[in-house]
Formats: structure tokens, C-alpha cells, sequence
């Protein structure tokens, strides 16, 4: 058994949220309790919000885009991107700096690189660019016929479209994808219709263990909460049950995973079980595929037993770059973003491009 599909089960038994309210024998000490409790929740977990570590949000729409479930029906997809600006709205680095582009796992969204973003452009002083949208089905991103396909193709496709509509031809590209989203940019990447990709990073996904992983990921979705009282509530769950391990990291990330019901509680956005007719194809031939990217490649991992036989092959021969964050989770761009953020920017400085000086006549 894989230690990521270990980590999976040591969650199966989430505690539920009835455990997270003290009881009291008498009702009035009770009532002074959950009093006390909802302050010291407001105050320890209370949401962040996205312009803390994001400079602009976008929502553009992407036109011609055909859904295959609806054979040969066009329609456009609204999607909500979220990107960090290099420098002033106006600077020429914006439309010539490398850019980042990072997509999310299933059930996450943008919100989750929202410190490692803030940290890249820290670390590069502004050089370099961070592009975090929702997928659809995911955030604040909408469909106007079908919300539900979330075959690899599609995804594939709408992540080609995103950068094509938002990155000048002439940026360089560094591909990020977590879990799922590590799935796509490689998919993406191996399909070699983006141009100057410099490097894709997949964290946290190896195609042995998440295959493995699999058979048990029915049972942990249905022993998460269905819902919540509120966001303080629904953050504290996430790190009491270590699915996030950074206070700062869930207060941002957490809160857009949610929607308002109308009894006034707070719902899963993403059905993940509706998912689950994508998950095989998903992970299957991830290896390969980004093994045969046809770029500079990094996979972070939270474990060294996460790796399964031909990457272990392929990381002895020196194909791709191992970084391995052990104090971190799953989500280890939330658990750890300030080392995510530096792995990252050293990958993408050890491998930019040489831009040569014109040749001059003599």
C-alpha cells in the first residue's frame, strides 16, 4: 500500500463535526460556551480574501468551445482567472515576463497556490508572472450548458485555450499541476500544442500510487461533512483533520471551496463523486506522458515511497528533477509554500531560456 493511500486511510475516520463543540451539563454555561466558541473561531480562522495575495481576478469567456458530451454543440465557457500581475498594469514584463501557470486538483481551486504565487513573485522580484484559474466545475468558474465533463481532454483543452487567450506567444511558459491538474499539464504538455513551455512541475501525483489510491476515494468523500455552520467551521475542520496543515494556507483556500445552501449552511461547491467515471483516465499513463513531455520536468513529492517503478527508473537516469517536502501533505503548495515557491523558481531559473545577443556585421 502506497503511504499516500495510507495518509487517505488515516483520514477515512474524519472526526465529525459534532466533535468539534464542547458540551455542557448546564444549558446557560452551554449557551455561554457556543458564544465563546463562534468568537474564537471568527477570530483564529477567519477567511482570507483573494486580493491578499492576488493582484487582479479576470473572468474571460473562451468562445468555440465544443463540449464532446453534447456531440457537436458550440458554446463558451466562462472561466474565472486568477493572476498575479509581474509588475504595473502597464510595465512591458507583462506581456514578456516568464509566467507560471498553475492548475488546480479536483475538488480545489486557484485559492490553493494563492501563498506560493505571492512567495514567486517575491522571490523573482516581480520577474515572473503566477496565472491560477478554477477549473470548471470548480470556484467561481461557470458553464453555460455542461458543468459535469471533466474528461482529460476536456480539461486538456480548456487549460490550451485559457493560456492561449491570456499569454503572449512570445512568454515563456512553466506548467504547474497538483494531483489532477498535474495530469492535465502533462497531457498538455505532451501534446506539444503550446509553445515555449520551458517546464512543467507536477506535486504531489505518480500514476502508481494515485491508481492505487483509487479503489478507497469513495469512502473518504463520504466521510467528509456534507456541510457547514460557516467558514471558520469548515477551516477548522480542514486542519484538525490534517487535509490542510497551514492555518493562513486553509483560511484562503478553504472558503471558495464552498457555496451557500438554502437553509443557510455551506455546501461542497464540486461533487466529487460525479467525478468518479474520470478518475481511471485521469492518472492512467501519467508516467509516460510526462516522461515524454518534451521539457525540463520536476515532480515534488510529499514521500519517496510515492514513486512508483519506471519513474524510479527514469529519476535514476536523471530524466526529471525529485524534490521531496516531508513535512508537508498532500497539499504541500499549501503546507509548505514557501519551499514550493523556491523549488519552483530555482527549476524555472536552471532552466530559462539563453536569449543570444543579435549577431552584429563587421
Amino acid at each position: 500500500m502506497s503511504s499516500l493511500q495510507k495518509e487517505m486511510f488515516k483520514k477515512s475516520a474524519l472526526p465529525p463535526l459534532d466533535s468539534l463543540r464542547e458540551h455542557e451539563n448546564d444549558s446557560n454555561e452551554e449557551q455561554h460556551s457556543d458564544i465563546t466558541r463562534r468568537t474564537y473561531l471568527n477570530d483564529k480562522y477567519s477567511p482570507s480574501q483573494w486580493n491578499d495575495y492576488f493582484e487582479e481576478s479576470l473572468d474571460i469567456t473562451i468562445p468555440n468551445t465544443r463540449d464532446i458530451s453534447f456531440l457537436l454543440l458550440y458554446y463558451c465557457t466562462n472561466i474565472t482567472i486568477m493572476t498575479i500581475c509581474l509588475s504595473l498594469t502597464n510595465s512591458p514584463n507583462r506581456e514578456s515576463g516568464p509566467t507560471f501557470v498553475m492548475h488546480h486538483g479536483a475538488g480545489s481551486s486557484a485559492l490553493t497556490f494563492g501563498l506560493v504565487a505571492s512567495h514567486i513573485k517575491e522571490l523573482t522580484q516581480g520577474e515572473c508572472g503566477v496565472i491560477a484559474f478554477d477549473c470548471r466545475g470548480h470556484g467561481a468558474s461557470k458553464t453555460t450548458i455542461f458543468d459535469s465533463d471533466f474528461s482529460l481532454e476536456t480539461l486538456t483543452t480548456d487549460l490550451i485555450h485559457i493560456i492561449n487567450e491570456t499569454i503572449h506567444e512570445d512568454q515563456d511558459i512553466i506548467l504547474i499541476g497538483h494531483s489532477m491538474g498535474g495530469s492535465v499539464i502533462a497531457n498538455a504538455a505532451c501534446q506539444r500544442k503550446l509553445k515555449n513551455v520551458t517546464g512543467i512541475a507536477v506535486l504531489d501525483v505518480v500514476e502508481g500510487s494515485a491508481m492505487d489510491a483509487l479503489s478507497s476515494m469513495t469512502k473518504i468523500l463520504n466521510s467528509r461533512p456534507k456541510t457547514f455552520t460557516s467558514y471558520e467551521q469548515a477551516i477548522e475542520w480542514s486542519l484538525r483533520t490534517d487535509t490542510v496543515r497551514n492555518r493562513s494556507s486553509a483560511c484562503l483556500s478553504i472558503p471558495a471551496l464552498l457555496e451557500p445552501t438554502l437553509n443557510n449552511k455551506l455546501k461542497w461547491i464540486t461533487d466529487l463523486i460525479k467525478t468518479q467515471p474520470f478518475w481511471t483516465e485521469w492518472f492512467e499513463g501519467l508516467s509516460e506522458k510526462f516522461l515524454n513531455s518534451g521539457t525540463a520536468k520536476l515532480l515534488m513529492l510529499a514521500g519517496t515511497d510515492r514513486l512508483d517503478k519506471p519513474l524510479t527508473i527514469a529519476q535514476m537516469q536523471g530524466k526529471f528533477q525529485l524534490s521531496i517536502l516531508p513535512d508537508a501533505g498532500h497539499f504541500l503548495q499549501e503546507d509548505s509554500p514557501l519551499m514550493t515557491a523556491d523549488c519552483l523558481v530555482e527549476f524555472w531559473k536552471r532552466n530559462q531560456r539563453l536569449v543570444l545577443p543579435p549577431k552584429v556585421k563587421i
